[in-house]
């Protein structure tokens, strides 16, 4: 009998300090970077995007540290371990990145171009002049893809446009808002969807952002079973991209 009791107690400590030890090791800040987008990931840290990330992560005791910088720039930092995650990713685009199971959002991304040109698809993408925002890769997300230009800023898109250097411009459905609202004659232009693609947090290889990253997918996941995330999307006007789960 005291023997048992005695190989209760050690299991019972040794219980005890693996918990303890957990409870240090939990991250109690997820350090994020991320491009500025407009009412989604400000850099006073207002947005759709913020306000996804602070539901998965602050009630399971993470804070969110938000750090503003062009994409290419976010995802360095995280390769670098410099921050826990990048923003705004498509699926394995970096091989030196970790991807979680779950996306948080999805990119409705269009095309732009002259209302006068005919509408571009998926199909027939291959046969026009398109641009987009260096770093953006679609080439390697949509169908066809055959010539392309990649720009520095998104100011110069217009011009572009109505001079004939490019035949649409390929983004994210707020970014195509964003760029056509400040056009003088937004009717001269016409948006047209293309293609849906899930958006993720990549994370860098380091144990704690490996510890995140498994946080997110068990957050993301009672999030989206429970429809907690549902309410953000509403807020802010946008599609929810969970319907199907």
């Amino acid at each position: 009998m005291a023997r048992r009791w005695l190989m209760a107690m050690v299991i019972a400590v040794f219980g005890s300090l693996v918990q303890a030890g957990d409870a240090v090791t939990t991250p109690s800040v997820i350090h994020l970077a991320s491009e500025e987008w407009e009412d989604y990931t400000a850099a006073d840290g207002h947005g759709l995007g913020w306000d996804v990330l602070r539901e998965v992560f602050e009630p399971a005791g993470v804070k969110l540290d938000i750090r503003i910088e062009p994409y290419i720039r976010s995802m360095g930092l995280a390769q670098r371990g410099e921050v826990d995650a990048c923003v705004g990713s498509y699926l394995d685009e970096e091989d030196d990145l970790l991807y979680p199971r779950w996306n948080y959002d999805t990119d409705h991304i269009y095309a732009l171009g002259l209302a006068s040109n005919p509408a571009p698809t998926p199909e027939t993408l291959g046969f026009y002049r398109l641009a987009w925002v260096r770093g953006y890769d679609f080439q390697d997300y949509l169908p066809n893809v055959r010539r392309y230009n990649e720009v520095v800023r998104r100011t110069g898109i217009v011009s572009m446009l109505t001079h004939n250097r490019a035949d649409y411009y390929i983004d994210a459905l707020t970014e195509v808002d964003y760029v056509l609202n400040r056009a003088k004659d937004p009717a001269q232009f016409r948006r047209t969807h293309i293609a849906e693609l899930p958006l993720y947090l990549c994370f860098a290889k380091t144990p704690k952002a490996r510890a995140l990253m498994a946080l997110f997918d068990r957050r993301m996941e009672l999030l989206v079973k429970n429809g907690r995330l549902k309410p953000i999307f509403e807020r802010w006007k946008q599609p929810y991209p969970f319907d199907s789960n």
